[in-house]
């Protein structure tokens, strides 16, 4: 979540007339985040959260994450829900950009993640995966490796300027994973960006799941892989096993894996960590003057690659 695009609150309350939310009593921005512009809208009937697509999301794609959020609410899972006009239109478009306007959800992101928020993270993951099994639309993931290497290229002059020898490094991994990553694990509905912000708590009970604009049909053990790199490494870039475990046995007590997917999963995490460090890096360059937003550091990301090519056997994550 970010800010990006401005609302005059005329243009925003001429918005809000197609919908039965009640009267407009105070808007304003939500900074996290990188994606899309988010507004929280006090009205006369409660909080909600406004969404204006930014240029990152297609906007082709937005009917997929619309009707996956209502998916997997049906399957029991809390996420935020659409809210329709009273002409039963989920999108709309505001200030130029699509919108929508999405239900809010109670609840606050853990800046330290303990072991047992781990443990529930793992829990919701497979509950996730597993709701949307049945769910029938489908959409590529844009930021698989196939696409890491135009990332690169985008940011190669300047890596080094980042971090000395950046772009060496990136290049040799890049190559490796270009060759070894696997294609033949259990694939369906994964989150893609289910970091410590995405996810809601009430103490240590999970109280939703936001964010499904990096959701996507790829290999379910890959979205494992993306959350022990957001979960379970301190703050100075170490591996916390013991929150690596809980997070695992959370997932595997859900869904277990296959042979080939705990095989895979030391690929599968070098492979999250270089998506991020290189999405980073590219953001790094890329965020816009006055945009209400940092970019987040790409070292963070280095260091945890790093860590993940030293590992020979995904018992080294917590697996028994």
């Amino acid at each position: 979540m970010a800010v990006y695009t401005d609302i005059a609150v005329e243009e925003l309350q001429a918005y809000l007339g197609d919908y039965d939310l009640g009267e407009l009593l105070a808007y304003k921005g939500i900074a996290e985040g990188v994606e899309n512009s988010n507004y929280l809208l006090h009205t006369s009937r409660g909080n909600f959260i406004l969404t204006l697509y930014e240029k990152r999301v297609a906007a082709a794609d937005v009917p997929f994450f619309l009707s996956l959020l209502e998916h997997l609410a049906g399957r029991g899972l809390t996420c935020p829900q659409p809210i329709k006009t009273r002409k039963g239109a989920a999108l709309g478009r505001l200030a130029g950009r699509p919108a929508a306007i999405f239900t809010f959800l109670d609840g606050m992101w853990i800046r330290r993640p303990n072991v047992a928020h781990c443990q529930g993270v793992g829990e919701a993951l497979a509950q996730l995966h597993l709701a949307g099994l049945d769910f029938s639309l489908r959409r590529r993931n844009a930021l698989s490796v196939d696409s890491w290497r135009a990332l690169y290229r985008s940011a190669q002059g300047r890596a080094d300027t980042v971090i000395a020898g950046l772009a060496e490094a990136i290049e040799t991994e890049l190559s490796q994973l270009e060759t070894s990553w696997p294609h033949d694990l259990p694939e369906g509905v994964i989150h893609g960006d289910l970091f410590p912000d995405n996810v809601f708590f009430l103490d240590t009970r999970i109280s939703g799941l936001i964010d499904f604009y990096f959701a996507c049909t790829d290999m379910l053990a890959y979205d494992v892989a993306i959350c022990l790199n957001a979960w379970c490494f301190e703050p100075d870039h170490s591996y916390n096993v013991t929150k690596g475990r809980a997070l695992l046995l959370g997932y595997l007590r859900k869904r277990p894996f296959s042979d080939r997917e705990i095989a895979a999963l030391p690929m599968l995490c070098r492979g999250a960590a270089l998506r991020f460090l290189l999405t980073r890096l590219v953001d790094w360059f890329a965020t816009p003057p006055g945009a209400l937003v940092r970019p987040k550091d790409p070292f963070e990301y280095y260091r945890k690659l790093r860590f993940h090519q030293m590992v020979a056997d995904a018992r080294d994550y917590g697996i028994d």
